[in-house]
C-alpha cells in the first residue's frame, strides 16, 4: 500500500510537469513505455536493481536511452530523480497511476465489457456511446468474449457491475418460478 501512495505522489508530480509542458498525452506515452520496459525487460530490471551500479551510472545510461523517446529534457530528469531517490522500481506503478490520474482529469473511465460473441467495431462504438451517456463520462470499453453469458452484455466500471446477460435473466426467472411453487 505504501508503494502505491509513493507512486501516486510521483505520478501527480509528473502530471503537473506534463501540464506545464502542455502535452500530458505524450508524457503519458513516454512514462508508459518506460514502465512497460522496466516491467517487461529482465535485463533492464536487473540493471536498475543492481546495488553495485551507482545512481550516477544508471542515470547516464537512462539519459542516453530516453533521449530519443522523451517528450522533454524535464521528463528525463524526472526519471533520473526516481533513480537518485532509489525508487526506480516504482516506474511501472508510476506509469499506472499517471494514466489513472490523467483519465480522471479528462473525465474518462475504463469499462470491462463482456459479451457472448465477437462484436464488430460499430457495435463496440454503440456500447461505448450508450455507456458514456449513462455515466456522463467518456467510456473506453475493453471487450472480452465469454460464451457462458449466453447473450446480452455484462459491464464492469470500477466496482459497479451492470449485468444484462441472458444467463442472469434466466437465473432470475428460475428463482421466481421456484419461489412461486
Amino acid at each position: 500500500m505504501r508503494e502505491v501512495s509513493i507512486a501516486k505522489n510521483y505520478a501527480e508530480a509528473l502530471l503537473a510537469l506534463a501540464r506545464k509542458a502542455g502535452d500530458p498525452a505524450a508524457w503519458g506515452a513516454a512514462i508508459g513505455a518506460v514502465g512497460d520496459a522496466v516491467a517487461g525487460d529482465e535485463t533492464l530490471r536487473h540493471f536498475l536493481e543492481a546495488p553495485q551500479i551507482s545512481a550516477a551510472e544508471k542515470n547516464a545510461v537512462l539519459a542516453k536511452a530516453l533521449g530519443p523517446i522523451a517528450p522533454a529534457p524535464t521528463f528525463v530528469r524526472f526519471v533520473q530523480k526516481l533513480v537518485t531517490n532509489r525508487r526506480q522500481m516504482l516506474l511501472p506503478a508510476v506509469a499506472t497511476e499517471y494514466h489513472n490520474l490523467l483519465d480522471e482529469a479528462e473525465g474518462r473511465v475504463h469499462a470491462r465489457v463482456t459479451v457472448a460473441r465477437e462484436m464488430d467495431a460499430a457495435a463496440q462504438a454503440s456500447i461505448a456511446a450508450a455507456l458514456s451517456a449513462a455515466l456522463q463520462k467518456t467510456v473506453v470499453p475493453h471487450v472480452a468474449v465469454d460464451p457462458r453469458i449466453l447473450g446480452g452484455v455484462v459491464v464492469r466500471v470500477g466496482d459497479t457491475v451492470m449485468d444484462g446477460s441472458v444467463r442472469r435473466r434466466l437465473a432470475r426467472l428460475r428463482d421466481r418460478l421456484v419461489a412461486a411453487r
